[in-house]
């Protein structure tokens, strides 16, 4: 994959590619297909490294292992005529419009999961996308019904063991018609009359914790009770039938009723996945109009740490023969265990600085340091903190202090190593966000 930043004219303000603020406008170039970019611009060459890396369709990788575990679970529990309902869509291109990513799910314009500091844009109307929702609508207007959609996504965050710019979803729908849904029960309907009477102008709404105005009860709680069902049964496939599991009430724009699942493992409750629902304006602006579906979403690397006792989410990322063995080769149920390779000792360096005049402590995004830091540091940070914040009674200059937890994977790093990486830091910080090193 080649990358490329060609600059072709600046605006009104001149900041680095981390920050949020207006930058140099560029065009980006990824595997030879240029893009043009603009103030929204702040996905980083770090980030576009890890296109096409495919992990989860590694053979022997610990994410392809859960993916195909979960795929086999829906080929053999869903079939029509001895075949496969579910069709597996897992090389999607994760660059998306805004339209995909959000619009054709209902986010709101002002919802936070649009913020640039939350997402890595390519420009104001592409960006790569940060659910694997982001392809419901266009599988649907292509007339699918049952599919999973499996893949890498990208989401600006901290920097600890557990979160990594890039991770892999699961995202499913299940739709079906009223012949379907109630073929014991011809009676019953999916839609409630005053829908049935005039769908075009019915306004559909959520007011009702229980199910959305067009749908019946009966529809939305036999969807549910499937729905609930299935994903049950799933997650005892991979974490065995004495799991213990709860429900929670969640919101998810494009779902409703909507909810998560989780799960009492490791002496602690962790979520496991999202469901619901799916808004009847999203099929109908899709195409279906006459159904009711499902759609749920879960995080591979969550399920593949706490199945493993993988403890580091960059391990998923090494590329070094020690972990990459202990999976290969292996039968898709093997209980595997993780096993340490080494643990190296960890070196932190604490890096303070004064934010320039334009930034307080409280409107300064973090999100743009951690990306300068990764850009940088590669995967030899292990975490940063924001450590404290500070402002000057007299010059009421603010202050920012960082704590970056530096520790490689596969060998003991020397202060010296670090100290050398932790001023490639302090330079880049200076030059790309302004700041001034205390």
């Amino acid at each position: 994959m080649t990358i490329y930043l060609i600059r072709t004219r600046l605006v009104s303000l001149s900041i680095h590619k981390y920050s949020t603020a207006t930058k140099s406008v560029s065009s980006i170039q990824v595997n030879n297909k240029e893009y043009p970019s603009d103030d929204y611009t702040n996905v980083t060459p770090k980030i576009l490294s890890y296109l096409n890396k495919n992990l989860h369709l590694q053979t022997g990788h610990p994410l392809c292992i859960v993916r195909q575990r979960i795929v086999n679970y829906f080929y053999s529990s869903f079939t029509h005529g001895g075949n496969p309902t579910f069709s597996v869509y897992d090389n999607l291109s994760p660059i998306v419009s805004t339209k995909q990513n959000f619009d054709d799910l209902l986010i709101p314009l002002d919802h936070v999961s649009r913020v640039k500091s939350d997402c890595y844009y390519i420009n104001n109307s592409l960006l790569l996308r940060a659910h694997m929702t982001a392809h419901q609508s266009e599988l649907l207007r292509a007339g699918l019904d049952n599919f999973l959609m499996i893949g890498d996504v990208y989401r600006r965050d901290e920097i600890d063991s557990t979160h990594y710019p890039v991770f892999h979803q699961v995202d499913a729908v299940r739709s079906q018609r009223k012949e379907q849904l109630f073929q014991n029960h011809p009676g019953l309907e999916i839609f409630e009359k005053p829908f049935l009477d005039n769908p075009q102008s019915f306004q559909n709404s959520i007011i009702d914790p229980t199910k959305q105005s067009c749908h019946t009860l009966e529809a939305t709680k036999l969807m549910e009770n499937q729905l609930k069902t299935h994903l049950l049964s799933l997650v005892k496939v991979l974490f065995g039938d004495d799991i213990r599991h709860r429900w929670v009430e969640a919101y998810f724009p494009f779902t409703h009723p909507s909810w998560e699942m989780e799960i009492f493992y490791e002496n602690k409750w962790m979520e496991v996945l999202g469901c619901g629902i799916i808004r009847n304006e999203i099929l109908t602006n899709a195409g279906p109009n006459n159904s009711i579906a499902y759609a749920f979403g879960l995080g591979l690397e969550r399920l593949v740490m706490a199945l493993y006792k993988i403890p580091d989410i960059r391990l998923v990322w090494s590329t070094d023969s020690g972990f990459l063995t202990q999976f290969e080769n292996k039968d898709l149920h093997s209980k595997i265990i993780y096993k340490p390779v080494s643990n190296y000792p960890q070196c932190t360096n604490d890096l303070s600085f004064w934010l320039p005049p334009a930034y307080t402590i409280d409107n300064f995004i973090s999100n743009d340091f951690y990306d300068l830091v990764r850009d940088v540091g590669g995967d030899i940070i292990e975490q940063v903190k924001l450590k404290d914040k500070f402002v000057h009674p007299k010059t009421k200059k603010h202050s920012l202090c960082y704590s970056i937890v530096y520790r490689h994977l596969e060998r003991t790093l020397t202060q010296a190593e670090v100290n050398r990486v932790h001023r490639k830091i302090e330079e880049a910080a200076t030059e790309s966000l302004g700041v001034t090193i205390r």
